[in-house]
């Protein structure tokens, strides 16, 4: 079934980004840029956070959530540890809010529109796991560049 398809696809790259961001060397280094990039991998991090606690959590499973989107990327200097417990319990949600879907529920249309259109609740999931895996690429680059880095073995996969 696609759900449940989509739903380990979201537990491996959320996997993924939590790796990531352990692997960076400390607190400081996860909110440095460097020229001609705005955003640090925090606030990346930070912004995949709001953004599938959103239109996942909140909007496909009905879970309490106020974002504050502009503070995805004014606020800074989250400690490592407590960003890496933030996303651990979004990798607790996503992927179980994403596998209890029916088939009728991902060919319906989702909660709200996108760019001014409707699209299935299928489409927009798979909109959304590319949207993950783009950020997650900047910061994976972003780490690499940082620290001198090469990539890092994914285990639990």
């Amino acid at each position: 079934m696609l759900a449940t398809e989509l739903a380990a696809l979201y537990a491996r790259d959320i996997a993924r980004l939590i790796q990531e961001l352990r692997a960076f060397p400390d607190t400081r280094t996860l909110w440095q840029t460097l020229p001609g990039v705005t955003n640090p991998a925090g606030n990346l991090a930070l912004h995949l956070e709001g953004n599938l606690r959103e239109y996942i959590g909140r909007q496909l499973g009905k879970v309490d959530y106020t974002r504050e989107r502009p503070l995805e990327f004014s606020q800074k200097d989250t400690d490592k540890d407590e960003l890496i417990a933030r996303l651990e319990a979004v990798h607790g949600l996503v992927p179980r809010v994403v596998g209890g879907l029916s088939s009728e529920a991902l060919a319906t249309p989702y909660p709200e529109p996108f760019y001014g259109s409707s699209v299935s609740t299928q489409q927009f999931l798979i909109h959304l796991s590319g949207h993950l895996n783009y950020h997650l690429g900047q910061i994976d680059y972003l780490r690499r560049v940082l620290t001198g880095d090469g990539a890092i073995a994914l285990t639990g996969l």
